[in-house]
C-alpha cells in the first residue's frame, strides 16, 4: 500500500492482550508491529516485520518522539534526515505540530509516522497537508479495537472525475490486449483507470455484470492495449504490460472514491481492438480497448458497453496537466496524441 499502517502490541502488560494485539492487525492486514523483545515469537504468526523499542529508540533505526510540550516539537524536528522515521506519539494531539512535521520531512529521507487511536484520526493524518504523514502506528488497548483499521488498509486518495463526450468509436487492427484478474471482488461502476495518455485515464469498468451469455466476473477488468496506462497507488502509472501477480492497483468508481488491491494475474492475448476518442471541449483523449460486449465504460448514466457506444455519449476520465516519467507525475510540457 501507498502509506504505512503500523501496531503499537508494545504497551499491555499481559502478554496475551499482546498477542491479541498483533494477531488481529495481522488479520487486518497490518503487518508491521512494534513488539517488546520478549516476543519476537510474534513473527510465527505470519509474515510480520517486528520492531523492539528501546528508550525510544527502534531497532529499526526509526525513533519514537512522544509530543507533551514545544520542546518535544523542536527534538523531533531536529531528527529529519538522521534517521529512518521518526514516529510522532501524543494524547493530545493538534494539527499544527503535525503540519510542521509534514513540511520539514518531506524534503528528506525521514519519513514521519503519527500515533492514531482511531480510525477518523488517522485518516486525518494520512491526508494532512494534501500529502499527508508516511504512516499510521494504530495505538489501541484491545485486539477488537484494532478491527476497524481494516479498511483504512485498502483506503487511497479519491479522484476527480470528469464527464468527456464521445466523439468518435471505431474498428482498429488486431492488438495485445490485458486482461487484469485482481483479488478483490469489484462492484458494477467500479474498475480501473486505464488510457492511451497519462493525461486522460478512462473509468473502465469490471466485468461485474452479467450479459445472459457470460457469466459475471467481478474481479476482472478487461482494461485494454499493452500500451495504455493504468493508474496506481500515489498517482503513479505503469503500463498495463508491466502488472504483475502481486502488484498494487487503485480501484476507483464512478464517484471518484478509491481502494486499494493486488494484481492476481494478467492475461496478454490478441484480440479485436476499438479506439475511442473523447474531449472535454478543450483537448482530445483517446483510449483503446477490446471490441467486445462485455467491456463497458462508465458515465453520468451508469456503465456501457463499446458495443453501443456512440458519439455524443459522456463517459467518465480523470485528467490532469503535466507529464509522466517512470510512471511520476513530472510538471513539464508534453502532449501525447
Amino acid at each position: 500500500m501507498s502509506k504505512e499502517i503500523w501496531i503499537k502490541a508494545d504497551g499491555p502488560d499481559d502478554r496475551e492482550d499482546r498477542k491479541d494485539l498483533v494477531i488481529n492487525a495481522l488479520e487486518c492486514g497490518i503487518t508491521n508491529a512494534i513488539v517488546r523483545p520478549e516476543d519476537k515469537d510474534f513473527s510465527s504468526f505470519g509474515n510480520v516485520k517486528l520492531v523492539y523499542m528501546e528508550n525510544g529508540k527502534l531497532s529499526d533505526g526509526s525513533m519514537y518522539v512522544e509530543l507533551r510540550k514545544p520542546e518535544d516539537q523542536d527534538k523531533a524536528l531536529a531528527l529529519a534526515g538522521k534517521c529512518k522515521a521518526v514516529i510522532l506519539g501524543t494524547s493530545e494531539w493538534t494539527i499544527i505540530p503535525l503540519e510542521n512535521m509534514i513540511a520539514k520531512f518531506h524534503k528528506t529521507d525521514t519519513k514521519v509516522f503519527a500515533c492514531a487511536s482511531d480510525v477518523e484520526q488517522a485518516k486525518t493524518f494520512l491526508t494532512t497537508l494534501e500529502k499527508g504523514v508516511d504512516g499510521v502506528v494504530v495505538t489501541v488497548g484491545s485486539g477488537d479495537e484494532v478491527r476497524p483499521f481494516a479498511n483504512l488498509c485498502m483506503e487511497s486518495a479519491d479522484v476527480e472525475l470528469t464527464p468527456l463526450k464521445v466523439t468518435d468509436i471505431r474498428p482498429i487492427e488486431m492488438g495485445d490486449r490485458v486482461c487484469v484478474d485482481t483479488v478483490t471482488m469489484m462492484h458494477p461502476g467500479e474498475g480501473m483507470l486505464i488510457g492511451s495518455a497519462a493525461s486522460c485515464l478512462f473509468l473502465v469498468q469490471s466485468e461485474s455484470e452479467d450479459n445472459g451469455y457470460v457469466n459475471a466476473r467481478p474481479f476482472r477488468v478487461n482494461a485494454g492495449a499493452v500500451h495504455a496506462y493504468v493508474l496506481g497507488p500515489e498517482g503513479k502509472t505503469s503500463y498495463l504490460a508491466e502488472l504483475r501477480s502481486g502488484k498494487t492497483i487503485v480501484l476507483v468508481n464512478a464517484e471518484g472514491k478509491t481502494r486499494l488491491s493486488s494484481v492476481g494475474r494478467c492475461k496478454i492475448e490478441q484480440r479485436p481492438l476499438l479506439i475511442l476518442e473523447a474531449t472535454d471541449g478543450k483537448g482530445k483523449y483517446t483510449t483503446i480497448l477490446q471490441n467486445a460486449e462485455t467491456v463497458k465504460l462508465v458515465g453520468p448514466k451508469g456503465a456501457i458497453s463499446v458495443s453501443k457506444i456512440k458519439p455524443g455519449d459522456e463517459v467518465y476520465a480523470r485528467l490532469e496537466d503535466g507529464g509522466r516519467h517512470f510512471g511520476m507525475k513530472i510538471d513539464e510540457t508534453i502532449t501525447e496524441i
